[in-house]
């Protein structure tokens, strides 16, 4: 696991340096830069932080050549299939320098060329220069399911790509600018979908792409994508058939994700997903396995839906693992700024703080980390799955049922400091959507701040730079791609290309590389999803009408396997108590960062709607505790990029170039 950059016709070696320092954090272990000027005046620039997970000697240093230096790659993450293909290339007479699968990956390029990441399982996002023919280009790949990050920028003949946004403003002549299509997406979901970033100018190259630059022109190439069967297909395979090649393909892809030469360990919940990895762990490890689970001491958990800690604990003692209850009290104040650097991108998910914490404590007996994250999108698991089966019904009751039933929803109070405070929340947005056109009642249902709303909350300045932009759009795109699907397969694909590509995996990946931990996801093997995605009907994802079982196929798959009460109970929530941080420990900080001078100042906003959210949330009277926790971000973010464009990241960058020089 790494962190890497590179330049093309753009800056010089201290900005290379600058580049690969400030994500120093992805890979403690070596760096490493390579530059090429060629006759014609083109340069080019590669540069790596290295997280030593496979070949830890120096033969895994990079950037990385072939054996004439006609092909230079810098690369981050990992090839899970790639003692295979290398026993495939030996067999054709290469011979290796190392055991990593950075070389490895290099021969595929040198053999087949840019077809070779259609031969990859993975995780991944490199950069390989290719110098061998009369035009020079730079190859950037990122892996099927978007797991590994990869930016970019182009300003005409200039190029530059880096794992992590704040990479490239260390560039010369670039700067943190607002990208207001991105911002009205981002007060939409708390989020931006990708290929979009909240920097005006910095993309993502998107997930199950290719890139070739060459000659100014960057040209991008779908050469993956995840396959749905149409909506009348009939299933060949029955329900015994199927459980058993899910547990089959399920255990391989964790065992072959268990391949390392530090030490791995496995996050665990008292959901499902953690505890399915950490059972095939269990089985093919020699040793036992280290669990590492966070919670929130009592005061914390009060009418907040967090996982009960006391369930991972014994399904670990069951599986015979080294478990760790980590019990964290943060000090948030400091903690969030921190995360907002690191996270790059204003990320409006409480849980991102959970997830770096339960990081940093892992590092200290482990390196790499194995997580659940893709199993609610391969296998159907979240609550607004079923929503949308209850929509059927609820468009189908009379129109005067529903007309009471909205207002008594919208006149409840919030039930703050109680658990059903998120049924009530989800049921406001059911309510409030299910009358719609089943895409648009889901894409309401992932929708955090409705039109209305923003028309309340934007000053007419940001209201006039948002008029015509939908920021559905991307996921309209989505839709109109499974069009021929089942309509539960059209929300999981969405789910798969847009929320947790954008989301989960972003903030997976940024909180552990915080902390220099490695997470690798067994559920996002590309063999496994395929197979799920073409063979497995809805039915056996999504069981029954009224209270439908959520991920049934996995379910039975992992009997015998996972604990009863595991398999028995609702989906647990990797959370965070951020109601109670708006209320005490975050009371003073939003106060400042949201006060009606601020806010005015930013002219984003109308303040006075600002201050109704926080005093209804303050009072009980509704819960805004993510609409808050967004507008606090999107502040911080603001603050730490866009004010200080010679703060944090340049600040950083600055103090390495005498050391990496």
């Amino acid at each position: 696991m790494c962190g890497i950059a590179g330049t093309v016709n753009w800056g010089d070696s201290q900005t290379l340096a600058s580049m690969v320092h400030v994500q120093e954090h992805r890979g403690p272990d070596d760096s490493g830069v390579w530059e090429r000027r060629l006759p014609d005046g083109a340069g080019f620039g590669l540069g790596s932080r290295r997280l030593a997970i496979l070949d830890l000697s120096a033969a895994g240093h990079m950037p990385m050549s072939n054996a004439d230096g006609s092909l230079w790659i810098t690369y981050n993450g990992e090839i899970y299939n790639f003692q295979q293909l290398r026993a495939e290339l030996e067999a054709h007479g290469h011979i290796f320098r190392s055991r990593t699968d950075t070389e490895v990956l290099l021969r595929m390029y040198e053999r087949e060329g840019r077809d070779c990441v259609r031969r990859l399982n993975g995780m991944f996002a490199f950069a390989i220069v290719d110098l061998r023919g009369a035009k020079p280009l730079l190859f950037l790949a990122r892996d099927h399911f978007g797991i590994k990050p990869l930016y970019y920028v182009q300003r005409g003949q200039r190029f530059a790509f880096a794992s992590e946004a704040k990479a490239l403003l260390q560039l010369p002549g670039l700067s943190a600018e607002i990208d207001y299509e991105a911002l009205h997406q981002y007060l939409t979901f708390l989020w931006v979908p990708d290929p979009r970033t909240m920097f005006r100018g910095i993309w993502k190259l998107p997930a199950g792409h290719y890139g070739v630059l060459q000659d100014g022109e960057f040209k991008i190439q779908q050469y993956w994508d995840l396959s749905f069967p149409a909506s009348d297909t009939s299933y060949a395979a029955d329900e015994t058939e199927l459980v058993a090649a899910v547990r089959q393909k399920f255990c391989d892809s964790v065992r072959a994700q268990m391949v390392s030469d530090v030490p791995v360990g496995a996050f665990l919940s008292a959901g499902l997903d953690s505890s399915s990895i950490v059972a095939a762990m269990a089985r093919a490890a020699a040793v036992p396995v280290r669990t590492y689970t966070i919670t929130f001491p009592a005061k914390y958990r009060v009418g907040e839906k967090l996982d009960d800690p006391a369930v991972a604990a014994r399904t670990a003692r069951q599986l015979g693992c080294v478990h760790q209850e980590i019990v964290v009290e943060p000090e948030v104040t400091s903690v969030l700024p921190k995360l907002t650097w690191h996270m790059d991108e204003p990320t409006a998910d409480p849980a991102i703080v959970a997830a770096y914490l339960v990081c940093r404590e892992a590092r200290k007996t482990v390196t790499v980390l194995l997580s659940g994250v893709g199993g609610d999108e391969l296998f159907a698991g979240y609550r607004k799955h079923i929503a949308q089966r209850w929509a059927v019904a609820y468009r189908s009751s009379p129109k005067a049922v529903r007309w009471v039933l909205e207002r008594t929803l919208e006149s409840m109070p919030a039930l703050r400091n109680t658990p059903v405070k998120g049924l009530l929340r989800l049921a406001r947005k059911m309510a409030r959507s299910a009358a719609l056109p089943p895409q648009d009642s889901f894409l309401m249902n992932s929708t955090y701040l409705d039109d209305a709303q923003k028309s309340q909350l934007y000053t007419p300045a940001l209201r006039e730079a948002a008029a015509g932009l939908d920021p559905w759009s991307t996921h309209r795109r989505y839709f109109d791609t499974v069009a021929h699907a089942d309509f539960l397969h059209q929300m999981l694909y969405l789910d798969t290309k847009a929320f947790m590509v954008s989301l989960n995996l972003t903030y997976n990946d940024k909180m552990s590389m915080a902390s220099s931990v490695e997470t690798r996801v067994p559920f996002l093997d590309r063999e496994l999803a395929e197979f799920v995605a073409a063979s497995v009907p809805p039915a056996m994802k999504l069981r029954g009408f009224w209270f439908p079982t959520t991920k049934y196929i996995l379910r039975k798959a992992m009997q015998g396997m996972v604990p009863d009460e595991v398999l028995s109970q609702p989906k647990a929530p990797f959370g965070a108590p951020v109601d109670y941080w708006l209320a005490n420990d975050l009371r003073e900080m939003t106060d400042d960062l949201l006060s009606e001078t601020q806010v005015t100042k930013r002219g984003f906003f109308h303040s006075e709607y600002v201050r109704k959210l926080i005093a209804e949330q303050r009072s009980g009277a509704r819960d805004w505790s993510a609409q808050i926790w967004q507008l606090l971000t999107f502040e911080l973010w603001l603050k730490t990029f866009v004010d200080a464009q010679d703060g944090p990241a340049h600040a950083d960058a600055e103090r390495a170039v005498s050391t990496m020089a």
